[in-house]
């Protein structure tokens, strides 16, 4: 795992190098301010917390999101963090408030690995904001949480964990948050983190064995690299859909949406790997120079996040380990991939109630299809 993670940042620092050398669509943009609902009073010049732009950073009690969430504060928005531990959430809330006395900041307990907790946070901050007197709409989405599990956990839905938290999770707190983001009287934008492991992917299955998780039961060996790359794969595959479902809707050319890989960072995301492995890891990534921290990492998503509206074919971008942002680096050009993975994860989440039709019968249908690209 360690030898092919490293080999795969590697292949993608050279592909990015090669990117801004030898082609015309590595282009850079300059970040733009987070802009206010309302503008400033004239008296104070201040923005109100009710003008303020909203934003969600999933995976905010630690690390990247913690970082992100801290500077973005800065950076004039009103801050939303979503994470499991109250606990947690609490530290970093009062972590952001010493450092910016100026800051807004506002935390959510919610579990992305089960539906029911997501739906219960859209319900809550829907409230809130009604109840803060703010516009009903979020102007950025930040799905950063992702877990690198070393053994196969259920969720309460019957989906691995892992799958569950890293892709699932970002999936439904997406579909969920589209009227919101879709309400913004100002662009508005979804960043999904992402990896360069998912390169690592050589090909795709679609199946209700490999959603569900069923198949990673029956293993001896639970293939927690193979899945992670995977969840990060559809992250991404993910992204290009919703991109293109957002080009064709008329209503919502305003949003956009952009995938961001910042590379190595260290993190506790290897908590679950015996100490020595990890240490040995973060000792040569950091001896190669490519392992940074995570006030170093949060660049590229601070990049995504504050870059400005651009063209619809450049609305969904991949900014890699680097302060600038970059045209997107097109994995697959089979776009009935992407548009299958979108809807095969509508259907497990029982959205497909909402058109009439048997959830056996399009499961099937898909799977079918899954075999046939």
């Amino acid at each position: 795992m360690a030898v092919f993670w490293t080999l795969s940042l590697i292949i993608s620092y050279l592909r990015l190098f090669a990117q801004s050398l030898f082609t015309k669509k590595s282009r850079s943009y300059a970040r733009c301010c987070a802009p206010p609902l309302t503008p400033p009073t004239k008296a104070t010049n201040i923005t109100t917390a009710s003008g303020r732009p909203v934003c969600i950073i999933t995976g905010a009690t630690s690390g990247l999101g913690a970082a992100a969430a801290y500077a973005l504060s800065m950076e004039g928005f009103y801050v939303v963090l979503a994470g499991r531990s109250s606990h947690l959430l609490s530290k970093v809330m009062s972590d952001i408030r010493n450092r910016n006395k100026d800051a807004h900041v506002k935390a959510f307990q919610v579990d992305l690995s089960s539906f029911q907790s997501i739906l219960k946070f859209k319900g809550s901050l829907q409230q809130w904001l009604l109840d803060s007197d703010m516009h009903s709409s979020v102007q950025l989405l930040i799905n950063n949480a992702g877990i690198l599990a070393t053994s196969c956990r259920l969720t309460a839905e019957g989906y691995d964990q892992m799958m569950a938290t890293n892709y699932i999770g970002a999936f439904s707190l997406s579909k969920v948050l589209i009227p919101l983001l879709e309400n913004s009287p100002v662009p508005s934008r979804i960043v999904n983190v992402t990896s360069f492991t998912h390169r690592n992917v050589s090909d795709i299955q679609v199946d209700k064995e490999t959603v569900s998780g069923k198949c990673f039961s029956k293993l001896k060996c639970y293939p927690c690299a193979h899945i992670y790359e995977y969840s990060k794969l559809c992250l991404l595959l993910f992204s290009y859909e919703l991109h293109r479902q957002f080009g064709q809707m008329e209503k919502s050319h305003h949003v956009s949406v952009i995938a961001v890989d910042p590379g190595a960072v260290k993190t506790n995301i290897m908590r679950e790997v015996p100490s020595c492995l990890s240490q040995v890891a973060f000792f040569i990534l950091k001896l190669m120079g490519l392992l940074q921290s995570p006030e170093n990492g949060v660049c590229s998503i601070l990049d995504a996040a504050l870059a400005p509206p651009v063209s619809s074919s450049l609305l969904l971008s991949f900014v890699f380990a680097s302060c600038k942002c970059h045209s997107s680096i097109c994995i697959n050009s089979c776009f009935d991939i992407y548009y299958m993975v979108f809807n095969f994860y509508t259907i497990l989440l029982g959205l497909a109630a909402l058109v009439r039709v048997s959830f056996s019968k399009l499961l099937h249908d898909l799977v079918s299809l899954s075999n046939n690209v």
